[in-house]
């Protein structure tokens, strides 16, 4: 793949800086050096650009031959061999474009101090026109950037100078500004976190506890909310109304809560309820159905051959006795003993009837034989 090099910024390979700027666009050409003691860190990081991998891969932070110390070895034998014993290089070089120094969007470790400083208030503009058309997602992105740029540079300041405190307050309205994008994106836990490190250095930023306190009351964390809001009222009067008004937006939107809240419970509870008599209805269904099984196993189980075969000798005796009784003029007695019969072998009613007239249609013929069954 090609690689592009920033001239005066290629601080891997300087010498490359001084081959290139004296080639034309188009010219290939051959060169001989002895200075190439940082080729094989170079090299690694384009033999992973090449792969589509990332130069950095890997890497603690440290300078390159730093990470070289530490893991022994670049991953490549023969870049190794040459970190070993170093010796003279061939470079063949095509130089394919040169491009003018503004054609490129420079990125801040290629920027001088003053090119950041003048670039900050072009992101600021830019971030509140975004916001204005509210893609907060993208101004968000610019704020970001500058706030980036100013801590960039007021890393190299003393802190306490004139200098570093001065760019510290030009970061706080941009990292307000930022914070404002993240709640319109309801990022809250984003702003909290932010508004955190900057009220740690501006004690007195009434804004940054207000768009705070915001957060804390979209997330429901009442207290922190409350102590915010209390917070810039303290340090400005004038906003007592405004803090009086989300002090009770607040608390409304807590009782809102509260009562969703206690609704969700009672229903949950509802159906945990409805669940369980459904459960123990079940259970009493399933028992029932164990006690008919049990009924009626018991009854395969019984030894009802028998007592049917003992029903089959009583019946004829019993019908017998009755006969005997008919004869001897005991009609109560007869009555008794028939309705027992009937009682169990109500198929039998025809022959126990027929059986009694028969009888009787024979004493008034005068015939007394008896009959027996």
């Amino acid at each position: 793949g090609h690689s592009e090099i920033f001239v005066g910024k290629m601080f891997k390979m300087e010498v490359w800086e001084t081959l290139l700027t004296s080639m034309r666009i188009g010219e290939v050409a051959e060169f001989w050096c002895d200075h190439t003691g940082l080729y094989p860190i170079v090299s690694k990081g384009m033999r992973l650009i090449a792969q589509g991998r990332d130069p950095l891969e890997g890497q603690r932070h440290m300078c390159g031959m730093g990470n070289l110390f530490h893991y022994h070895s670049t991953g490549f034998p023969e870049l190794d061999e040459l970190m070993r014993t170093p010796q003279p290089l061939i470079f063949i070089m095509e130089l394919l474009q040169v491009g003018d120094p503004m054609s490129y969007q420079r990125e801040s470790w290629m920027m001088e101090k003053d090119e950041k400083l003048q670039m900050v208030p072009i992101l600021h503009m830019q971030g509140n026109a975004l916001v204005k058309r509210r893609e907060f997602r993208e101004a968000a992105s610019k704020y970001k950037e500058a706030v980036l740029l100013l801590k960039t540079v007021q890393s190299r300041e003393m802190p306490g100078d004139i200098d570093y405190i001065n760019l510290g307050r030009m970061i706080v309205p941009l990292e307000l500004n930022y914070c404002q994008c993240m709640l319109e994106l309801e990022e809250y836990y984003e702003v909290i976190e932010h508004t955190d490190e900057l009220l740690e250095k501006h004690k007195d930023c009434v804004k940054g506890y207000y768009k705070r306190a915001k957060a804390h009351a979209a997330v429901w964390n009442e207290k922190e909310a409350r102590r915010d809001y209390n917070m810039v009222a303290h340090l400005d009067v004038t906003l007592a109304s405004l803090v009086s008004r989300e002090l009770k937006n607040l608390s409304e939107r807590l009782k809102e809560k509260y009562w969703e809240e206690k609704e969700q419970y009672w229903n949950m509870l509802e159906k945990n309820e409805m669940k369980e008599e459904g459960d123990e209805e079940e259970k009493r269904q399933k028992e029932d159905t164990k006690d008919e099984v049990t009924e009626e196993k018991a009854k395969e189980e019984s030894p009802t051959g028998d007592w049917e075969s003992l029903e089959k000798v009583r019946l004829p005796l019993n019908l017998n006795l009755s006969q005997c009784m008919l004869e001897l003029k005991q009609y109560q007695q007869v009555v008794e003993l028939n309705n027992n019969l009937l009682k169990k072998h109500k198929g039998n009613i025809t022959l126990c009837v027929g059986r009694i007239f028969h009888w009787g249609n024979k004493r008034q013929n005068k015939k007394k034989s008896l009959s027996l069954i």
